[in-house]
């Protein structure tokens, strides 16, 4: 077996900026400063490599917990399922109760932060380095993951705060700080916390924000060349449409992403379908390819153990699960119980990962581009987005302007909801009357996102984002028992209703 590098674990990330300059400018300086002394150990730290397995430490974190979760709650991924359907349907629908937004606004706010860009270059990646095998556990970890997204979200509704006015004040800050003072934990729970909604502000302001303006802004170049000269420009309308949007709040932010996200998903997802449509015959070959590369020793990238690490690693980057993001906007949702939140929750890795990914996955696998020598330099520059368009642009000739469309929406849709989860931690911190301070701050960053690309800085913020998952996972851990209960309770109330 080759020996499995920790530097190509760093795949779903920027490339780590260490070059030297020999007259270097404020910004390079700053980001070589950022990338020697801050990413670089904090990277070191979250991609260390347990003894014995060889698997990032971060990743080993979301997975066992994802486990933990679904062995814990018995498989809830499976068993409410339906339920979940039904709930989003509206089936169950009180507006009498509590709330700010309905099962369905929750979810559609939760989805846009996760169905991004990750879902277009990062599979694509993924596929180009570790070969087919890995769709499998990236589907294997997704399902998983549902049993995390359940816990948190139950959580985040459970320990919810209701002010006087009517807005909701919850997330992973208030069930780890209430959660664990009912455990006889108030100062670890303070800590973790306070801990949280620091690496979350962090996480927003970078990766939810200034890199999501980069990454989409560097596709549609591409296909508007005129972005080329006048980045700025992108950067203060992407500016101008976020500001309208996250001055409403959450109830303003629901709105636009129950319309956006169906319709960016319902675009990309078209395009897929028409690729897998034309391809009809190849189906069968390509998903026999996954199984067989899943479980292969002589698999592309560090046989089996490379393999499965970057399904595992693309699925829990992916979809958040485990994060304790989505907690934050599923807490405003309207419910008679915590668990039905819980369970409208669960349905996001499955439509994230099991099926947009998915769909990415075999069209890359079935056009055959990740195997193309022309293709090559795009998978050695992680450049996953242009594998992709040409993937189906090679069977689409316009799809590079398609895709041009969906790029923007996802980045646009992840960022509103990304204000809004840094917007509640900054809250949680620093109280009601700074909230005006942190959306200016959002929006100036997301200008900067267009004209300033210092990779180790926006490094940083995305790290930030995968940090969130050491103190929201030990809660969750610590709490798991209140949930299990809750759910217990709940499935009685059904059956008897």
């Amino acid at each position: 077996m080759k020996k499995f590098s920790v530097t190509i674990l760093l795949l779903s990330l920027p490339h780590f900026a260490l070059a030297t300059d020999p007259e270097p400018n404020w910004e390079k300086s700053m980001d070589l400063f950022f990338g020697e002394y801050v990413v670089a150990p904090l990277a070191s730290l979250l991609f260390w490599p347990i003894p014995g397995i060889e698997m990032p430490l971060v990743v080993a974190w979301l997975l066992g917990g994802a486990v933990f979760f679904t062995i814990k709650m018995r498989f809830v991924n499976l068993r409410l399922f339906k339920h979940a359907i039904d709930l989003v349907r509206g089936k169950f629908d009180d507006p009498q109760q509590v709330g700010e937004v309905s099962h369905f606004q929750a979810l559609t706010t939760a989805l846009s932060a996760t169905v991004g860009l990750g879902n277009i270059a990062g599979v694509a990646i993924a596929i180009g380095t570790g070969g087919p095998g890995a769709t499998f556990w990236m589907i294997l970890v997704g399902f998983l993951g549902m049993s995390s997204k359940f816990t948190e979200c139950t959580l985040g509704q459970k320990y919810r705060k209701v002010r006087k006015d009517g807005r909701i004040m919850g997330g992973a800050m208030h069930y780890l700080s209430q959660g664990l003072k009912e455990k006889k934990l108030k100062h670890l729970g303070g800590l973790l916390a306070g801990l949280f909604c620091i690496l979350c502000i962090g996480g927003s302001l970078g990766g939810g924000n200034s890199f999501q303006v980069v990454q989409s802004l560097d596709m549609i170049k591409t296909v508007v060349p005129f972005l080329s000269e006048y980045s700025w420009s992108y950067g203060l309308l992407m500016a101008v449409l976020v500001g309208l949007v996250i001055v409403g709040g959450i109830q303003s932010i629901a709105k636009v992403a129950s319309l956006v996200v169906p319709a960016m998903c319902g675009i990309y997802l078209l395009a897929c379908l028409f690729i897998l449509g034309t391809h009809l015959g190849a189906i069968p070959g390509a998903v026999s390819l996954i199984f067989e590369q899943a479980f292969s020793p002589d698999a592309a990238f560090g046989g089996f153990l490379g393999v499965l690490i970057i399904g595992v690693k693309r699925a829990v980057f992916s979809n958040e699960a485990g994060i304790g993001s989505a907690a934050i906007a599923h807490s405003a949702a309207k419910v008679k119980n915590p668990v039905e939140e819980g369970a409208v929750a669960l349905l996001e890795p499955f439509i994230d990962t099991i099926v947009v990914c998915t769909m990415t996955a075999l069209v890359i696998i079935i056009t055959g581009a990740y195997l193309d020598p022309a293709n090559q330099d795009l998978i050695a520059h992680n450049q996953g987005g242009a594998l992709t368009s040409a993937a189906m642009g090679g069977v689409i000739p316009w799809f590079p302007y398609i895709l041009a469309v969906a790029v923007f929406l996802f980045a646009f849709s992840t960022m509103i909801s990304w204000s809004y989860y840094g917007e509640r931690c900054w809250v949680y911190l620093f109280g009601d009357a700074s909230s005006i301070f942190y959306k200016i701050l959002f929006l100036i960053f997301t200008f900067l996102g267009s004209i300033i690309t210092a990779t180790n800085i926006l490094d940083f913020s995305d790290l930030m984002i995968l940090g969130m998952a050491f103190p929201n996972i030990l809660g969750l851990v610590i709490l798991s028992g209140v949930v299990k209960k809750d759910l217990n309770h709940y499935l009685k109330s059904l059956h008897k209703s």
